[in-house]
Formats: C-alpha cells, sequence, structure tokens
C-alpha cells in the first residue's frame, strides 16, 4: 500500500508542479496538498514542521520530512524514492 504523501506548495512554484509531476509518476494518486499562498498558520505549520525551512515545496512521505524539490529528484535518482513510497 502507498504511504500517505504531504505536499506544502504555492500555485505559481514551478518546483512544486516539477514534484508533483514526479510523484503522479511514481505511482502517487493521493497526494494531500496544502496551499501556503495566503494561508499563515498553514505556511507555520510547514516551518515548522519541516525544521524551519521556508521553501516550498516541502515533502513527507508520512511522517518523514523528504525536504524540497532537489532532494526528492535525488531520491529517485538513488532508486530510494519508490522503496519509500511502499510502492
Amino acid at each position: 500500500m502507498m504511504k500517505k504523501v504531504t505536499m506544502y506548495y504555492k500555485v505559481t512554484c514551478p518546483y512544486c508542479v516539477r514534484a508533483e509531476r514526479l510523484l503522479r509518476e511514481r505511482g502517487v494518486n493521493d497526494l494531500e496538498k496544502i496551499s501556503i499562498d495566503t494561508n499563515r498558520e498553514q505556511r507555520a505549520a510547514m516551518i515548522e514542521r519541516s525544521g524551519g525551512r521556508t521553501t516550498v515545496p516541502q515533502i513527507f512521505i508520512d511522517q518523514t520530512h523528504i525536504g524540497g524539490c532537489d532532494d526528492l529528484m535525488a531520491l529517485d535518482r538513488d532508486g530510494k524514492l519508490v522503496t519509500m513510497l511502499g510502492a
């Protein structure tokens, strides 16, 4: 069973679009997307949950913080993303 994936994002962020595309390509159908465009509470929650990171996207697989788009791409290049997703 695929693990829960959560992504904090902004609508105008090209890195968010790229990250979502990769996740979909790897079989993630149930992606929880949390917009921080206008929601200060969600932005604060993202910063706290990610250990102080303020950029988007911030991606979590279950409760594990993956990081941003570059971190996600590196996991995929290393062959670890699919395993982490439980696919």
